[in-house]
């Protein structure tokens, strides 16, 4: 049964208190109370703002939306930018990086240095890939370093 029936079935009655009646119909008082408040002028002003703004650079981020509606006199900060730019159901778009998810085939394999003692150059070598974020896409640097002389 969904909720609005749940709030319907409630009746003021000197009998049984509304809060009675809301634990048999299994309906919180919240819920029984609360009335749905709509956007008031004042929000939906910045969010047509916002809306104009993401249609042009749908890449931006609520820092770049926040320096936006400043320009146009609507004074937000980013987290209400954010918050407006949820509530009108956008999200930026951008490349994601991918690096990190391997195929569901691929076997795991063991970790064979566990137990090795390992006191000479040359014997075992260490990569690392780290993902920078750029203005056109993204870089990645790679590192390769001996574990005995740490060069």
């Amino acid at each position: 049964m969904s909720p609005a029936k749940k709030k319907a079935m409630i009746r003021r009655d000197p009998r049984l208190n509304i809060s009675q009646q809301c634990r048999l119909v299994k309906l919180s008082r919240l819920a029984f109370y609360d009335a749905p408040v709509g956007d008031d002028p004042v929000t939906l002003e910045p969010m047509k703002q916002i809306d104009r703004v993401f249609t042009k650079f749908p890449f931006s981020g609520s820092r770049q939306i926040a320096a936006y509606l400043r320009r146009d006199g609507f004074i937000a900060g980013r987290h209400r930018a954010r918050r407006l730019k949820v509530t009108v159901g956008f999200e930026a778009i951008y490349r994601h990086p991918r690096v990190s998810q391997p195929h569901p085939q691929h076997p795991v394999y063991p970790y064979l240095l566990r137990k090795m003692a390992i006191d000479r150059p040359n014997q075992v070598w260490c990569t690392d890939i780290s993902v920078i974020p750029g203005r056109h896409g993204f870089l990645y640097l790679v590192a390769m370093m001996d574990w005995a002389t740490r060069k």
